[in-house]
């Protein structure tokens, strides 16, 4: 069963009582609370099942799971997924250029996404790997304030990998 247990599926032989008004009814055994519940036409449900005793109110058992599924399905929609935008460079690139990647990375970190910096490597450009290691040196002191390195650079093939992180 998913859901809140509720009636005759509740295990406990007491439970504290909490009416359809809010009103404390106090401790009382499980099929006593559930005349009383039958008399205002709703249902004893568990609200607290790891309580000592459980704690159950008067509840319309189906309005009750339709507002937790639509809370639920609202968080759902608030959430953030973390993505990973990519920006990628060659190691000769030039200040402009640079600069216009860097307004992209600040922007995608603003938006709270991770940040993987690819270096592309051609030709004889892979015999100079400390050039790509300082232009992503350069990066990383660029965005300290912002992000954090959550992968240091390094070699895959003819690229180089750094991510960053929002801090």
């Amino acid at each position: 069963m998913n859901g809140p247990r509720y009636n005759e599926f509740i295990q406990s032989p007491k439970v504290r009582v909490i009416d359809h008004e809010g009103e404390n009814l106090g401790v009382m055994f499980t099929r006593e609370a559930m005349e009383q519940a039958a008399e205002y036409g709703l249902d004893l449900v568990e609200v607290s099942p790891n309580a000592d005793p459980p704690v159950a109110k008067f509840l319309d058992v189906g309005k009750y799971k339709y507002e937790a599924q639509k809370k639920a399905n609202q968080a759902r929609k608030t959430q953030k997924t973390q993505d990973i935008k990519e920006i990628k460079m060659r190691p000769n690139i030039d200040d402009h250029d640079y600069n216009t990647k860097m307004k992209n990375v600040h922007k995608f970190i603003e938006d709270g996404d991770k940040v993987k910096i690819t270096l592309r490597f051609r030709g004889r450009e892979l015999s100079h790997g400390e050039i790509g290691m300082a232009l992503l040196r350069r990066v990383a002191e660029d965005v300290t304030e912002t992000a954090k390195v959550e992968s240091y650079p390094r070699m895959e093939g003819r690229q180089m990998l750094m991510v960053l992180a929002p801090k």
